[in-house]
């Protein structure tokens, strides 16, 4: 018999607010680069938040700043700073092109979710340009009349 690869395709945050503030164009999938302690704060469970986090490129190399990663719980003194400034893994053919889009167009670069991919962490990055309030709020009320129609199929008061 073969042994068969475990592999965690987990995802270990969201950011819901990222789609609610903008509207996503494209995404990127990156790595990151982490310290030990990050990396096991991640896998345990450890809380990440990067709700008001963004990507900036920086001398040609993108970084992402104020991702908040909790301390791991099991490290005596040797821990990370959990706001760092962390360094995206992105080909520099990638980084240029994505500077090239984001001064054409006026388009942001926001994180929206960080999962494994077989045993290493990733981070996806969309392409992303701001909502206006009305925008919002569309939205809101699109989801809402959606939510409502499919409780009122469920409930068999639609017959097709």
């Amino acid at each position: 018999m073969s042994k068969k690869n475990k592999q965690s395709t987990g995802v270990y945050a969201f950011n819901k607010r990222a789609r609610h503030d903008y509207s996503i164009l494209d995404t990127i999938e990156a790595g990151l680069t982490l310290v030990g302690t990050e990396v096991k704060s991640i896998k345990s469970g450890g809380k990440i938040q990067f709700n008001d986090s963004y990507v900036k490129i920086i001398n040609e190399e993108a970084y992402l700043i104020n991702c908040f990663i909790t301390k791991y719980s099991h490290s005596a003194k040797y821990n990370h700073d959990e706001t760092r400034t962390r360094k995206l893994l992105l080909h520099k053919k990638e980084i240029i092109k994505l500077t090239h889009r984001l001064v054409e167009k006026n388009l942001t670069l926001v994180p929206t979710k960080i999962y494994a991919n077989k045993h290493l962490i990733k981070i996806e990055i969309g392409i992303a340009k701001g909502k206006k309030d009305f925008e919002k709020r569309d939205d809101l009320k699109k989801k809402d009349v959606n939510r409502d129609l499919s409780k009122q199929f469920k409930q068999g008061q639609f017959k097709i």
